[in-house]
C-alpha cells in the first residue's frame, strides 16, 4: 500500500563527473520513494551527460547542469572545450541555487560530495538550512582508501562542514560490511548523525523490456559507465582468443562513456569472436543482469547492489586508481565469499582469465555464502523520509495501489 503526502518535495544532487553511479543511485532512491508516497515530487540535479537517456517515473524529474569531466588523474575539465572550468562551475553553482529557491524542498539529499563538486553546493546548503530544509548527505559504503579521503577532506575542512550543515548522514550499506569513514578522525557529533541504511536493493521494471534481452545461457560483462573499462573488456576477449575451449556465450556492454577509439577497437575485436556479442549501452541493465548466468564487472556500487539483488555469481576485476573504492569493496566481498576477484594484473593473463570465466557459471550465488545480506536500504530510507515528512506536518494517509 502506498501512502499519500500533501505536496512534499525532495531535491537530490548528483555531481556525476565520471560514470553513471551517482545518478543511478539517486534514481533508484527517487523511484522507491515516489512508489511509496503519492503526492511526493522529486527533482534530481545532475551533471551526467546522459541524464536524459534513462526513464523516470511520474513525479521524478531531473535538472541538467553543465557537465564537467573527471580525468583519469583525478583532475577536472569542462565538458565544453571553449568554456573554462571556472565559468562552468559558476553556472552550475547558480543553477543549483536557483533550483533550490524555486523548488523549495522539504528534504535535500546530496550524493557523495559533501559540499558538491569544488564546493558548488555549499551556498545552497546554507540557504536551505536557514529555511529549515532537512539536509542529508548520502555516502557510498566505501568512499576511498582512508589516507586518500582524509587528505582530501582535511584540505577543504569537510568534516567540520558536514557537522555544521547536515542533519543526517546516510551510509548506503550495512554497518558490518564497511565503514566509509574508517581511519578518519570523526567527531562524535558526526558519528551520531550516521545511519547505516543497508545496500540499495534493485528490481526489474515490469513495464519496460530491454531490446537486448535474451533467453540463452550467457555471462554479462559490464564496466558501468565504461570510461575506464576498456582494459577489462580486452582481458575477456584475449581469454577467448587464447583458449578455443572457452565457449561460454558472453554479452559485453561497453558503457556510454567509453572513449570512441577504444569503443571501435573493441567492437571490431568482439566481432571476430563467435561467442561474444558487443553492445554499447542499455538503459535497462537490470534486465540483462537478471537474465545472465554470471557477471564479470569492475564492481562499482550500483553493479554490486545488482549482483546481490539478483543473486548472481560474479567475477570482479576492480579499478585500483585513482580511487581504491572498487578494490576495497571487491576485497571485502571476496573475503566474505560473496564474489570472486582478480586484480587487474591477474586479469591481464589470458590463461588466468579463461579459467575464471569457465568457473563462473558454476560458482555459488551470493545468497549461498555464509554472509547474511542486508538489502533493506530503500525500505529503511522510505521509513525515515515518511517519519520526517509526517513530523513536518505533511499529512500521511494510506491509499490503495494505483
Amino acid at each position: 500500500m502506498a501512502r499519500r503526502l500533501e505536496d512534499a518535495r525532495i531535491l537530490m544532487y548528483s555531481h556525476d563527473t565520471f560514470g553513471l553511479g551517482h545518478l543511478r543511485r539517486c534514481r533508484a532512491i527517487a523511484h522507491a520513494l515516489v512508489e511509496d508516497y503519492r503526492g511526493l515530487n522529486i527533482l534530481i540535479i545532475s551533471g551526467a551527460t546522459i541524464a536524459g537517456a534513462f526513464d523516470y517515473r511520474a513525479r521524478v524529474d531531473f535538472v541538467k547542469i553543465p557537465s564537467v569531466i573527471k580525468l583519469r588523474n583525478g583532475e577536472y575539465t569542462s565538458m565544453a572545450g571553449h568554456i573554462d572550468l571556472h565559468e562552468t562551475l559558476k553556472m552550475r553553482e547558480a543553477s543549483i541555487r536557483h533550483t533550490a529557491e524555486t523548488f523549495q524542498p522539504d528534504i535535500f539529499i546530496v550524493d557523495k560530495e559533501p559540499m558538491g563538486l569544488k564546493g558548488e553546493v555549499e551556498e545552497t546548503l546554507g540557504y536551505l538550512k536557514a529555511r529549515g530544509t532537512v539536509l542529508v548527505l548520502g555516502l557510498r559504503e566505501i568512499m576511498d582508501a582512508p589516507h586518500l579521503l582524509d587528505a582530501e577532506w582535511k584540505r577543504n575542512g569537510i568534516m567540520q562542514k558536514i557537522d555544521h550543515y547536515y542533519d543526517s548522514v546516510w551510509v548506503y550499506g550495512p554497518p558490518d560490511f564497511y565503514d566509509p569513514l574508517v581511519g578518519l578522525d570523526v567527531p562524535p557529533s558526526v558519528r551520531r548523525k550516521m545511519d547505516f541504511v543497508g545496500f540499495l536493493q534493485r528490481s526489474v521494471s515490469t513495464s519496460k523490456t530491454s531490446i537486448n534481452a535474451r533467453s540463452d545461457n550467457y555471462i554479462l560483462v559490464t564496466t558501468g559507465g565504461g570510461g575506464d573499462g576498456s582494459d577489462l573488456v580486452h582481458d575477456v576477449m584475449n581469454a577467448y582468443e587464447n583458449d578455443p575451449t572457452l565457449q561460454q556465450k558472453a554479452l559485453v556492454v561497453l558503457g556510454p562513456y567509453m572513449p570512441a577509439a577504444e569503443r571501435s577497437k573493441l567492437v571490431a575485436k568482439g566481432s571476430r569472436i563467435p561467442y561474444i556479442e558487443v553492445i554499447e549501452f542499455d538503459n535497462h541493465m537490470e534486465e540483462l543482469m537478471v537474465g545472465a548466468t554470471g557477471v564479470v564487472a569492475m564492481g562499482g556500487y550500483n553493479t554490486y547492489c545488482e549482483i546481490l539483488s539478483f543473486d548472481k555469481p560474479a567475477l570482479i576485476v576492480p579499478r585500483v586508481k585513482p580511487r581504491e573504492e572498487q578494490l576495497l569493496r571487491a576485497q571485502r566481498a571476496s573475503a566474505l565469499g560473496l564474489v570472486d576477484m582478480l586484480l587487474p594484473d591477474q586479469s591481464a593473463d589470458p590463461t588466468v582469465m579463461s579459467e575464471a570465466l569457465k568457473r563462473l557459471p558454476e560458482r555459488v550465488p551470493p545468497s549461498k555464502s555464509d554472509c547474511s545480506l542486508q538489502l533493506q536500504g530503500l525500505d529503511h530510507i522510505s521509513q525515515t523520509v515518511g517519519h520526517w515528512l509526517d513530523g513536518r506536518g505533511r499529512h500521511l494517509s494510506v491509499v490503495g495501489a494505483e
